[in-house]
C-alpha cells in the first residue's frame, strides 16, 4: 500500500501547480487591461472639455474687434528701376513690383495675348518675347521673369 500512496502524491501536486499558474496568468492580464482604459477614459473626459471650452470664450471675445487694414510688405513697395527691354512695356520711371505686373497684365490684356484655350498661358508678342525669352510663359513665370528685370 505505500507503494499506492506515493503514486498519487505525486499526481495531486503536478495538476495543483500546472492548473493554478495557468488560471492566474489568464485572469491577471484580464483584469489590468479593463481597469487601465476605465481610468484614463474618465480622468480623459473632464480636461478635453477644459480646453474645448477655453478657445470659445477668447475667440467671442477677439471678434468684435475692428480687422485693419494690411500694410503692404516694404520691399514689394520699393521703387525699382526697370531695364531697357522692360522700360519699353511699363515706361522707364522707377516703379514697385507689383505695379509692374500690373502693368504687363494690362498691356497682356489690351493686345490679347493670353491663349484662347488656357487663360494661364501669356502668348508673347514681338516686345514680351524679348523680355520673356521664349513664345510662351505661363502667368506663375511672370514675377520671376520681371524680377530678373529690375534693379
Amino acid at each position: 500500500m505505500a507503494v499506492k500512496k506515493k503514486a498519487t502524491k505525486k499526481a495531486a501536486p503536478k495538476a495543483t501547480k500546472k492548473a493554478a499558474p495557468k488560471a492566474t496568468k489568464k485572469a491577471a492580464p484580464k483584469a489590468t487591461k479593463k481597469a487601465a482604459p476605465k481610468a484614463t477614459k474618465k480622468a480623459a473626459a473632464p480636461k478635453a472639455t477644459k480646453k474645448a471650452a477655453a478657445p470659445k470664450a477668447t475667440k467671442k471675445a477677439a471678434a468684435p474687434k475692428v480687422k485693419t487694414a494690411r500694410k503692404p510688405n516694404a520691399a514689394f513697395m520699393k521703387a525699382l528701376t526697370p531695364s531697357a527691354i522692360l522700360a519699353e512695356i511699363v515706361g522707364n520711371k522707377p516703379l514697385p513690383r507689383t505695379q509692374v505686373v500690373s502693368k504687363i497684365w494690362d498691356y497682356i490684356k489690351k493686345h490679347n495675348l493670353q491663349n484662347p484655350k488656357n487663360k494661364r498661358n501669356i502668348i508673347a508678342d514681338d516686345k514680351l518675347a524679348k523680355l520673356f525669352g521664349k513664345k510662351e510663359v505661363t502667368m506663375f513665370e511672370l514675377a520671376g521673369i520681371v524680377g530678373k528685370h529690375l534693379s
